[in-house]
Parts: C-alpha cells; structure tokens; sequence
C-alpha cells in the first residue's frame, strides 16, 4: 500500500498527478478513478505518477483500490493533514466533518504546482482533458 510520504520523493523527477476524491466508493469518486483506471496507458506514456488521495482509511481506500482494480496509488489522509496543506477540504459535506474537495493537481518537474482546480461542488466532475493538457506542459 503506497504511504503519502512517497508522493514527496517523486517530486521533481516526474510530472505529479494528485487527485483528492471527497470519499470511496461514492460514485463520481469512482468514476474518476474508473475514468484514470481505463486511460492508464496514456497517464504512463506522459510519465506521469498518479495518486488518489481521500480522508478515508487506509483499509477502506485498500479495498477501493483492489475492488475497481486501480493502477496506482490509492492514499489515505484520514488525519487531513495533506487535504489541508493543498487547501481542498469541506469543513463540512453533507454533514461529515473534514471531507476532501474534489480536487486535481499537478506538481511539475520543478517542483511547483502546474495545475490546480478544487470544486466547491462534490457532484462537480473533474476535466480530465485540462488535467492532461497540464501534465503535457510540464515535459
């Protein structure tokens, strides 16, 4: 199982896709990893590491991940400590406390932030061709 730390150590050496999802298993959450799952061969062929990132835990987002056969890294922040630093948490959602906002970032070679998008809306899909078109400008 991929820890958070391991985001950090690829900084700079690859272009860095990070995806905050509000919760697992909800089902545009999952159609975002679904959508990364079927379109993997091109997030590789970009070089690019991707990472979901949910405040679920870890045995929860394990099963996620294994349950829809993702690729990649699927993280826990249950203690909302990176939901916080990128600025992309609910203090409330439908009444839960400390939920991620749907988010999507990329980390360029530099190591600086490239892209950034966080919705206020969870039902708020992300754009993955803006994604893309992020990642391809950081090579």
């Amino acid at each position: 199982m991929g820890q958070i730390e391991d985001v950090g150590a690829l900084m700079g050496k690859y272009p860095v896709v990070l995806l905050f999802v509000p919760l697992a298993f909800s089902s545009i959450c999952t159609q975002a990893a679904c959508h990364m799952r079927d379109a993997w061969a091109k997030w590789t062929e970009l070089g690019a590491k991707v990472f979901i990132i949910s405040v679920d835990s870890p045995f929860v987002v394990a099963r996620w991940r294994a349950d829809e056969k993702i690729p990649f890294p699927v993280l826990s922040d249950f203690n909302r400590e990176v939901c916080q630093t990128y600025g992309c948490m609910h203090e409330v959602l439908a009444g839960l406390k400390g939920v991620a906002k749907r988010s999507a970032f990329v980390i360029g070679l530099d190591g600086k932030i490239a892209y950034r998008w966080v919705s206020e809306d969870a039902k708020v899909q992300v754009d993955f061709a803006a994604l893309e078109a992020a990642v391809r400008a950081c090579k």
